[in-house]
């Protein structure tokens, strides 16, 4: 754990981090591609760059996204790789220890989307934004309900699925971080929700806790057209696509004319090589039912982020959102809370975070 002193107006401080060693062709990072290292900061005011700020990570959200980050090339997706031998970056709640920015101060609680994986460091401002001092929101909340999986589940919903009452809605990696939020979102707006999950626990949580409709064990039912055929007798409107692969090819043989599909990821295929990653045969049915299929990135629409958090802040306030964390404790958890994310039988259910500070 990190350790500090003060000598004069200069701190010194031991930082734990994550570092990228060597790049993930297939499969899931192990230790041999993700190294932790002690880093020996010493930091005085006049060392900080203008416009920067040093941070002391509180909370790290753990999501899927960075393992596309890893490979060492784009191949289409949404971010540049990491570079290798530097600290991997992950969307963080910290505070501000010191400042050369007027804005902040030191007590600050500051949000980052791109806060390096590590006790302490020194970060740009322009990257970060400050958690209101007055609100009582629980600090793992910023990760979770009124963070980037609430938000991308409203703006799946909300923004492109425009689900009306009555409809069916389909979510795949349902009893994640961003599924639990969508199903629930769904089913305000008086839709039929069932979600895929990956074991027969998951499936109560999701219907004893999150208000699904109906639910199933992809790995117990693995023919996905039969699943689709029997939860879905009158088709799917909407299908909210966390996974991709085999998933996505069945929801195409059971959508209705008009359905719409947000593509918040896909899961399936993050560790497999570009090679190796599963087509989809029946995209021709997109055509006979007018299906609109659609991509979004949260940062697209952070014009939209006021709206999302009134609406769920109020959910909240009502008790008509429930929101649940997988929680690991100490940095030194990264490597193993990272790829739980990717097993089915894992016992995540929601976000899956980490208290990097025992005092956060």
């Amino acid at each position: 754990m990190a350790s500090s002193k003060e000598e004069g107006t200069m701190m010194v401080l031991d930082s734990m981090e994550w570092v990228l060693s060597a790049y993930v062709e297939g499969g899931l990072p192990t230790s041999d591609h993700l190294k932790l290292q002690k880093n020996r900061l010493t930091v005085s005011v006049d060392s900080i760059p203008d416009r920067h700020v040093l941070i002391q990570l509180l909370w790290l959200s753990v999501d899927p996204y960075p393992r596309t980050r890893m490979t060492g090339h784009l191949d289409g997706l949404y971010f540049p790789p990491f570079p290798l031998n530097q600290v991997v970056t992950g969307y963080g709640v910290g505070r501000v220890i010191r400042s050369k920015d007027s804005r902040y101060k030191e007590g600050d609680i500051v949000q980052n989307p791109f806060n390096p994986v590590a006790e302490y460091s020194v970060v740009p401002t322009d990257l970060i934004w400050k958690v209101d001092p007055e609100s009582r929101v629980p600090l793992p909340d910023y990760l979770n309900a009124l963070g980037v999986p609430g938000f991308t589940a409203w703006l799946g919903i909300e923004m492109i699925g425009k689900p009306k009452p009555g409809e069916n809605v389909f979510v795949s990696a349902a009893a994640g971080g961003v599924g639990t939020f969508a199903g629930q979102l769904a089913k305000l707006k008086g839709c039929r929700v069932v979600g895929s999950t990956g074991s027969d626990e998951k499936v109560k949580i999701l219907k004893e806790e999150f208000g699904y409709d109906d639910a199933f064990n992809y790995n117990k039912e693995t023919d996905f057209d039969a699943a689709l055929t029997k939860y879905f007798p009158s088709g799917i409107d909407i299908y909210f696509d966390n996974v991709g692969g085999k998933m996505l090819e069945a929801v195409l043989n059971h959508v209705n004319s008009r359905a719409r599909i947000p593509v918040c990821g896909m899961i399936s295929q993050y560790n497999q090589r570009l090679s190796e990653r599963e087509g989809i045969r029946n995209l021709l049915n997109m055509v006979g039912k007018e299906v609109r299929m659609e991509g979004f990135l949260v940062a697209s629409y952070l014009n939209h982020f006021g709206e999302f958090a009134n609406e769920m802040e109020n959910y909240m306030k009502q008790g008509k959102i429930n929101s649940k964390h997988k929680i690991y404790y100490g940095i030194q958890n990264f490597l193993e809370s990272f790829t739980s994310i990717f097993s089915s039988s894992s016992s995540n259910v929601g976000k899956v975070i980490i208290q990097v500070s025992k005092d956060a």
